[in-house]
């Protein structure tokens, strides 16, 4: 499949190294040339440490993608400007899941109340039906952290800004925002670009898919 060969083989820097960033190296690490970097060298375990880049090294090394961690504020790192000179290769473990499981259901929520409720009650639900259902994202666990995955699994995915804001491939086949009001205006700067970073999960839709937008005013 060619969206799966275009991630092969390829070096990625992996920038921020929380449960999304482990979950990314074991993903990718088995067919490809893995590089992890964090602000925080000191939260990296000992087994993890043989991937680490200095960042120095990292300046001068030519990735094909950098995935980044949500908790990463690109405006507020080491790695502010390298990260802005290489916007075009920045991506999320939300990309790679896409790319590797393009025909894989999945339904993302996401608005800036009660997402967590939403989600949860839709996994139940589809749980009790027996279907082989993932609780995903800013909820459960990391997207790349599922393993067993089939045509027949469905993800429900609890998307946050900070998550979606970075994403450049990743679509959904269902996208549900509940409400958007103004919140986490110190990282997105503008009410603007906040909204915008909610409807990513949209705007890559096609008429295939179905997007569900709450009309709060």
């Amino acid at each position: 499949m060619k969206l799966k060969n275009e991630t092969l083989s390829k070096n990625f820097l992996i920038y921020g190294f929380g449960k999304s960033g482990i979950s990314s190296l074991k993903y990718l690490k088995k067919k490809n040339r893995c590089f992890i970097f964090d602000d925080d060298k000191k939260k990296i375990k000992n087994k993890y440490k043989k991937f680490f880049i200095s960042k120095s090294k990292l300046l001068n090394n030519n990735f094909d993608y950098i995935v980044i961690s949500p908790g990463i504020n690109i405006n507020k790192c080491q790695l502010s400007n390298y990260l802005k000179k290489n916007q075009k290769k920045v991506i999320t473990d939300y990309d790679i899941f896409y790319r590797f499981n393009p025909e894989v259901l999945t339904i993302t929520i996401t608005g800036t109340n009660g997402k967590s409720t939403t989600s949860k009650l839709l996994y139940d639900i589809l749980k009790n039906h027996h279907y082989d259902t993932r609780l995903t994202g800013n909820i459960g666990n990391p997207i790349l952290e599922e393993k067993r995955v089939t045509r027949n699994t469905i993800f429900v995915i609890e998307a946050s800004s900070y998550q979606l804001a970075y994403s450049k491939y990743f679509k959904s086949k269902f996208s549900i925002i509940i409400n958007i009001s103004p919140d986490h205006l110190e990282r997105h700067n503008t009410m603007k670009n906040y909204v915008l970073s909610k409807l990513k999960c949209v705007i890559r839709q096609n008429e295939n898919d179905l997007a569900i937008i709450t009309n709060t005013n």
